[in-house]
């Protein structure tokens, strides 16, 4: 089971997406109110559009909206969450060398399973790429590439990184994925010589499982173009079996699902008002702290519950107005593209400093 700190700091990133979202969300088609060849295109859909779509111009505001969530959970959500879990981070790494020869073993490996040559095999590759290359002076430059996810574990003595994918990569992708991770672990092992390096490539979940943690890794590969010709089964994660590698406990994924149903109800934009005005600590202090232990946020809830402690040096102006702040800081620039949510550590933390 996660840990309080990681499950509220998950359920920070749950919140700022949820609301950001919302202020997205189509309520009605006035932002396409002209999209005249979406619309004649779907004309040919109608007899299986009509069962569930009435509105043509709003499916297409809708479609747009599902394809920012997409975008929000890919580039955002997913990769926040995995540094949370593993204490990761993203890391860019420009201008590396790696020796000449391994640039031509990653050639000769990529060309080999294009061809059907040879399978692929984690072990195998290794022993190429790594193997012998450590005095070699003859230097190239190696691709740049970043690392959505890296741990370096120094008394555990390895390196690892995880690529976060879509669930649906476009076609041909695995062979620059595969390229990306034999370049990325000959980088690796340059910076750090003494260490194991690992690479992977993860998916969120499994869009073909029954189960929403379950997955199938052999039809997953079988599903996704030449996948099984450029990766090993043992290079890949998917679903749970990523979560639990990042949190480095079980079940996790279902642990996350469930903070998200925690948060996400219909109630939540109004849930959401209620607990980012302070004030409302004084208008019902027990729908206020139920929704903070709802959504596991509990540095909130511990000021909360130890209110009376401190309300007698709100009294002050200075204090007042630190505890009168947001517990999410609103920003926008004009228009909901430009709306972003980020939660107010600094006010927590100046509140907490008069419990002592």
């Amino acid at each position: 089971m996660l840990d309080v700190n990681k499950r509220e700091q998950i359920s920070i990133q749950i919140i700022r997406v949820l609301k950001v979202r919302f202020t997205k969300f189509p309520e009605d088609a006035e932002a396409n109110r002209n999209a005249p060849f979406h619309e004649s295109f779907l004309k040919a859909f109608s007899e299986k559009l009509k069962k569930g779509v009435t509105d043509i111009p709003y499916f297409i505001s809708l479609s747009s909206w599902l394809h920012g969530l997409n975008t929000t959970l890919g580039q955002s959500f997913f990769e926040n969450t995995a540094h949370i879990l593993s204490s990761g981070q993203k890391r860019s790494f420009k201008g590396q060398k790696i020796s000449k020869k391994q640039k031509q073993v990653i050639s000769n490996i990529i060309t080999d399973l294009k061809n059907s040559a040879r399978k692929p095999d984690v072990t195998a590759e290794n022993k190429l790429l790594f193997g012998g290359f450590e005095g070699d002076n003859e230097l190239v430059d190696a691709f740049d590439f970043q690392a959505d996810n890296i741990i370096i574990d120094e008394s555990k003595g390895f390196v690892e990184a995880i690529e976060l994918k879509s669930v649906r990569p476009n076609s041909g992708e695995m062979r620059g994925e595969k390229q990306k991770i034999l370049n990325g672990k000959a980088v690796l092992k340059k910076l750090y010589p003494g260490k194991e390096i690992r690479f992977f490539i993860g998916f969120p979940f499994d869009p073909l499982n029954e189960e929403p943690t379950g997955y199938d890794k052999v039809r997953f590969k079988s599903h996704l173009i030449e996948m099984d010709k450029f990766f090993a089964n043992d290079e890949i994660l998917i679903a749970d079996e990523l979560w639990d590698r990042l949190s480095e406990s079980s079940g996790t994924m279902k642990e996350i699902l469930g903070l998200i149903n925690a948060v996400s109800t219909k109630y939540f934009n109004a849930n959401f008002d209620f607990v980012n005005d302070p004030e409302n600590i004084f208008v019902d202090r027990e729908r206020y702290n139920s929704i903070l232990d709802e959504w596991n946020l509990k540095r909130d809830a511990w000021i909360v519950r130890n209110f009376s402690r401190i309300e007698k040096n709100l009294e002050e102006s200075k204090y007042r107005r630190i505890f009168s702040r947001k517990l999410f800081k609103e920003r926008s620039l004009g228009n909901s593209d430009n709306y972003s949510v980020e939660y107010d550590y600094e006010r927590y933390m100046a509140i907490k400093a008069l419990f002592v």
